[in-house]
């Protein structure tokens, strides 16, 4: 795979980004008539061995968007801080996103959907720019990223009952290999390792950091500035 090659001033804008991306990842039209593809990246992909261990068989199609927006000249990856108080994933960083429902037609619109009833984010803001492979959670999920630039002029209005914060962080730090560590913690009496990014106080681990990395190795790996 060959990448187009940037200037140090703009490595990290949201040009660059769409240069990298055409080509390279699922074009949205594509992804709308197409099958779902198989997962190209998943929950025990550090611990093959344990994958058999996960209770659910059926996969749930699902939708993220990964929102990149431009702040002070450089593209920023914008993320949701979950409340304390969900069932699921209490407290855990993510991407605006959730499971499909009946009535969408498509991931397209899931990805949407859910970021305007998360973050009330106008989707005649969000420009897709193509799909990452798809990601097995080992909940069950078959998650399909939409990587999409967000115009100017966007506002939020977070859902409450859903969302403890909304922040962003900038790309250039996500794609620095350097920056993708390796934890583990016990799961089912065993170690079970997983990427993380930490960034400050936040921690950006799991299925987020798993497609952070998929971004990374997709459109950023050979760069070798980084």
């Amino acid at each position: 795979m060959t990448l187009p090659q940037s200037s140090e001033t703009d490595a990290f804008s949201i040009a660059d980004l769409r240069r990298r991306a055409h080509g390279v990842l699922t074009a949205p039209d594509q992804r709308v008539t197409a099958a779902i593809d198989v997962a190209g990246r998943y929950d025990f992909e550090l611990n093959p061995e344990l994958a058999g261990l996960s209770e659910v068989e059926e996969k749930r199609p699902a939708a993220v968007l990964i929102p990149v927006l431009e702040r002070n000249n450089e593209a920023s990856v914008l993320f949701t801080q979950r409340t304390d108080d969900l069932p699921t994933h209490a407290g855990q960083i993510s991407f605006p996103g959730g499971k499909m429902d009946a009535g969408d037609a498509n991931v397209i619109e899931t990805a949407l959907r859910e970021t305007s009833e998360e973050i009330g984010l106008d989707p005649g803001y969000v420009e897709p720019v193509g799909f990452l492979e798809d990601y097995i959670t080992s909940t069950g999920y078959r998650i399909s990223p939409l990587v999409a630039v967000i115009r100017s002029g966007y506002s939020l209005t977070p859902d409450c009952n859903e969302v403890a914060d909304v922040f962003d962080v900038p790309l250039s730090f996500l794609m620095n290999v350097q920056n993708h560590e390796i934890h583990s913690r016990e799961w089912r009496g065993t170690k079970r390792q997983f990427y993380a990014m930490p960034y400050g106080e936040r921690f950006i681990w799991g299925a987020t950091a798993g497609m952070l990395r998929n971004l990374y190795e997709w459109l950023y790996r050979a760069e070798t500035s980084i």
